[in-house]
């Protein structure tokens, strides 16, 4: 299995990186149902899931992939522990902070609601969430895993992200609708 992912990877890393994200993100939003909202298999909101996957697969995969490949090429330092402190710091300031701007905001509009709200409702508490896990997990990614399979790395770790900004998006939505009841 790993050798055929590493052909994979070899052949059409986009793709396979971007296959490998929707499948892990719907896995997240999955983990978050059934583990956090506690909804059992009957009641598991496919939609919700494959928004998931669909923001993993056709934005986070591809744009991680570029992303990291970008800071490989272009942020090379002569003291590697320097340079390991400029890339998470370039991802952190820039890549995160964007990240979460859009998924949040493709999650809103995949969901009927607004990008606004939801970025209102939600985008601080991401972004210090954020902040408090990615530089420490980036610092070892940039440092220890190579490049072709960072994004699969983040991936594996973000099995937890995932369901937390699952939630929190969901939690997001479910304030703003009762506010719309109200």
């Amino acid at each position: 299995m790993l050798r055929w992912y590493q052909m994979k990877l070899a052949s059409r890393p986009i793709l396979t990186q971007s296959v490998t994200s929707a499948v892990l993100f719907a896995t997240g939003d999955t983990m978050a149902q059934q583990l956090v909202d506690k909804r059992g298999l009957k009641n598991q909101d496919l939609a919700r899931t494959g928004r998931m996957a669909l923001y993993g697969g056709a934005v986070f995969g591809p744009a991680a992939t570029t992303w990291f490949k970008f800071l490989q090429n272009k942020i090379v330092l002569p003291n590697k522990n320097l340079e390991i402190v400029a890339r998470v710091a370039a991802d952190q300031t820039a890549f995160a902070s964007t990240n979460l701007f859009c998924f949040l905001s493709s999650m809103a509009i995949m969901e009927g609601t607004s990008p606004q709200d939801k970025l209102n409702s939600t985008y601080w508490n991401a972004l210090s969430s954020n902040w408090m896990v990615w530089p420490f997990v980036q610092a070892v990614n940039f440092k220890l895993i190579p490049l072709h399979h960072r994004v699969l790395f983040v991936n594996v770790i973000s099995l937890g992200w995932n369901c937390y900004l699952s939630a929190l998006n969901s939690k997001g939505s479910a304030v703003k609708a009762m506010d719309l009841r109200n």
